[in-house]
């Protein structure tokens, strides 16, 4: 039991600690999966909390202070502290190497944006260095971990590539003047950087010279006889007269009202739903919110804000746009198959999608009420996955073919 209620929580690496972070209250609880009587309380005191995370080798905690005054990184095995002063308030300030060696932290001194570059193994500062930005939003690793993006708030569109050893070796802006970036994301094998911005288009940079190979553009019509189009269509159950009883059966009463969808392929050119987005509004819903590379560096998945009921699947091989899954109501989320070119969405509905090279199928969840999923994550075998909803969460398990 906890000492507060909880508001994050976190399993190690290994799998043998459990976290929880009760920002109210400037505490966290670490638990042990071995050792039931061992337990570990942090208590941050006045300088409060509200961030907390492990550490790739799951035996350091680093929490943030509030305001961002500093990074406190707490030892589970020595019980030592190191502080990181100035992390800066962003979306993405922290950010580790795949392999968990190399830690990079956002931090802003005398209205200047830097990053400093630690060795996780013993917390010693490996590099500090300015970046080139006006106000810095996020920081990534590719994932082979030699080359770190770094990108501006979306009122300047910039995109910087450092090394290692700080060195920048890149600089990309495609415009000045409107805003900006709004998602990035790294291919599979760091030789792709797909830039989503508020022009309702993707950039593709290549990691040889990191310059633009190619830009997909996502209009409202779609016209190449090429790509296919899912339409998601509802269709009502037919019921036999003859097998109706009153009461009817909660079975039948059951598929009785529930609208079964399926896909029919459009016919080219199609239209989409275009949104024209508010003006005068912050945080306008426009440009690339979402994009995925697939595990196996094939496909990239993307949506524009603009047009929120289609997923647009491009084939990074022909660098051309592949598929287009139009639903009936707005994409709340997508996620690739962590084993394989299978990607499933969610449109706040109790149905899941699934999409696959091989085509596309539309999914009920066979659970009484109203199931509206909100959010879905895969399990890392790609056998099944969790589909959340606003207080309630089910698994959905996939049959493996036999190969």
């Amino acid at each position: 039991t906890c000492l507060d209620q909880i508001q994050y929580i976190e399993w190690s690496s290994d799998s043998l600690f459990i976290l929880c972070a009760m920002y109210k209250r400037g505490i966290v609880q670490v638990w042990s999966l071995e050792q039931p009587d061992w337990h570990c309380k942090i208590d941050e005191g006045s300088a409060g909390l509200v961030a907390s995370c492990w550490s790739p080798d799951g035996r350091h905690i680093l929490n943030t202070t509030e305001f961002h005054l500093r990074i406190t990184v707490w030892s589970l095995c020595t019980k030592s502290v190191s502080y990181i002063k100035y992390p800066k308030a962003c979306q993405q300030g922290i950010a580790f190497t795949k392999d968990g060696r190399y830690m990079a932290v956002a931090e802003r001194r005398d209205c200047k944006d830097f990053v400093s570059i630690f060795v996780c193994s013993d917390w010693q500062l490996l590099r500090h260095f300015d970046t080139e930005t006006q106000d810095l939003f996020g920081i990534e690793w590719a994932p082979n971990g030699c080359v770190l993006a770094v990108w501006d708030t979306c009122l300047e569109y910039k995109i910087l590539l450092y090394s290692l050893d700080g060195r920048l070796l890149s600089t990309y802006r495609a415009y000045e003047w409107s805003l900006g970036i709004k998602s990035i994301a790294w291919s599979p094998s760091s030789q792709f950087l797909a830039i989503g911005s508020y022009d309702e288009k993707v950039r593709i940079l290549n990691h040889v010279t990191w310059k633009k190979i190619t830009e997909f553009e996502h209009p409202a019509t779609i016209a190449n006889t090429k790509t296919i189009v899912y339409k998601e269509v509802e269709k009502s159950p037919s019921v036999e007269t003859e097998r109706l009883s009153f009461p009817p059966t909660r079975a039948l009463a059951n598929s009785l009202f529930s609208t079964q969808s399926k896909y029919d392929i459009s016919q080219v050119p199609v239209s989409l739903q275009y949104i024209k987005p508010v003006a005068d509004r912050a945080n306008p819903k426009m440009g690339i919110g979402m994009l995925a590379f697939s595990p196996d560096n094939c496909f990239l998945a993307t949506k524009n804000d603009n047009i929120p009921n289609a997923v647009w699947i491009w084939d990074i091989q022909k660098l051309k746009l592949f598929v287009v899954l139009e639903q009936l109501c707005a994409i709340q989320s997508f996620q690739w198959d962590p084993r394989q070119p299978r990607l499933a969405v969610c449109t706040g509905n109790s149905k899941v999608y699934l999409w696959s090279p091989a085509g596309c199928v539309s999914v009920q969840v066979p659970m009484e009420g109203d199931f509206q999923i909100v959010s879905l994550s895969w399990h890392s075998s790609g056998d099944s996955m969790a589909l959340l909803s606003k207080d309630n969460f089910c698994v959905c398990y996939l049959e493996r073919e036999e190969v």
